[in-house]
């Protein structure tokens, strides 16, 4: 938190954006959130447009990663047919993310040159034991 000593930041719920939310799931794919807009009184606001969005889960090395995305429709009935079609798109969008982070933390590595302070021009790492190479990456 980037905020004053002894000063909280303002914490408050925007009245005109409520939302009631319902879950429906089939209990083999996924869940999807019905989002129905309602006033500060809780009831109906007719003004805005329910708004739909999924959750999936993408099973990788190290767990299951969650995946949300919007479903453009205007009825449940909609937000089901598309929801596979959005649901992908939104995979490809996470792969293509992760692929980049990998591709950062890749060309992020720093490794010393052969002869730095941390070797004495013991292949880098301390002499025995130490890894070779000289510090050198290759990059296919």
């Amino acid at each position: 938190m980037n905020t004053p000593a002894g000063q909280l930041p303002d914490i408050s719920m925007d009245a005109s954006a409520l939302y009631r939310e319902e879950i429906y799931t089939d209990r083999k794919m996924g869940i999807l959130r019905a989002l129905h807009p309602v006033n500060a009184d809780g009831s109906t606001d007719t003004a805005r447009a329910m708004v739909f969005s999924g959750e999936a889960q993408l099973m990788t090395s190290l767990g299951a990663l969650p995946i949300s995305f919007d479903i453009p429709a205007a009825t449940l009935a909609e937000a089901v047919a598309a929801y596979s079609e959005a649901s992908k798109a939104a995979l490809e969008r996470t792969m293509r993310e992760l692929q980049e982070l990998r591709r950062q933390a890749a060309s992020s590595l720093v490794i010393p040159p052969s002869g730095s302070h941390l070797g004495g021009g013991m292949g880098g790492m301390g002499g025995l034991g130490g890894l070779g190479g000289g510090g050198k990456i290759q990059m296919p």
